[in-house]
């Protein structure tokens, strides 16, 4: 059986960690080149997060993360059992372009007033009437959270989606500490947050495609 060959086991750890607590049935999707390896994977929410960590790395291989956690936690060395048939999601394109910088406190701000806005209807309501969580929720997170103008473009939106991903995965840094910048990144059709720790990627036309398919896209 081969190795995961992930050298950045904190790194990856704290990605898998994160991941697993909000889907404990997560794939991840793990991509090496140049000696490092980058760890994909979807969230609930219809966003891609991705973080880069030393190591060689297997190649090209999806598997559980929980299951990869484990191997890491661990001390093993070993690749879980592979499955690549469950990633069905494009990625973005390699070359992308930054457009805006944000300061972390702000994201921060921006993602704890969606979720206390949450807890707030999910309570008491909204305006004396009760109203389902999951509606709610999705409103929230589609709400557009930030414009941003380019010098040499339209104006880019960055939807509450991806402000609850950098935030949730933890790629802002410790709570507490200093919030380092994070851009606003095009690639295509998607539009990514870059932050210290990771990026958040979305399509900002249409939904991410779910198409089976028995071995990997080139995305």
């Amino acid at each position: 059986m081969s190795g995961h060959g992930l050298l950045g086991v904190p790194d990856a750890g704290a990605f898998l960690a994160r991941l697993t607590r909000l889907d404990p049935a997560a794939p991840v999707r793990l991509r090496s080149s140049g000696g490092r390896t980058a760890l994909w994977a979807r969230l609930p929410w219809d966003v891609l997060v991705t973080r880069e960590v030393a190591g060689p790395g297997p190649g090209d291989a999806t598997v559980s993360a929980a299951e990869l956690l484990a191997v890491l936690a661990a001390g093993g060395d070993r690749l879980p059992e592979r499955r690549d048939v469950l990633w069905r999601w494009p990625l973005p394109p390699a070359a992308s372009r930054s457009v805006e910088s944000v300061a972390g406190s702000e994201l921060e701000r921006l993602a704890s007033a969606a979720a206390g806005t949450l807890r707030e209807i999910a309570a008491g309501g909204m305006s004396g009437r009760s109203v389902g969580q999951r509606a709610v929720r999705d409103a929230l997170l589609d709400h557009i959270a930030l414009v941003v103008t380019p010098d040499d473009g339209a104006p880019v939106q960055v939807s509450q989606r991806l402000v609850q991903a950098v935030a949730r995965m933890g790629f802002l840094g410790p709570l507490g500490g200093d919030r380092p910048e994070a851009r606003v990144r095009l690639a295509g059709s998607w539009v990514g947050i870059s932050a210290p720790y990771g990026v958040a990627w979305r399509q900002s036309v249409h939904k991410l495609t779910v198409t089976p398919m028995s071995s990997h896209p080139k995305g």
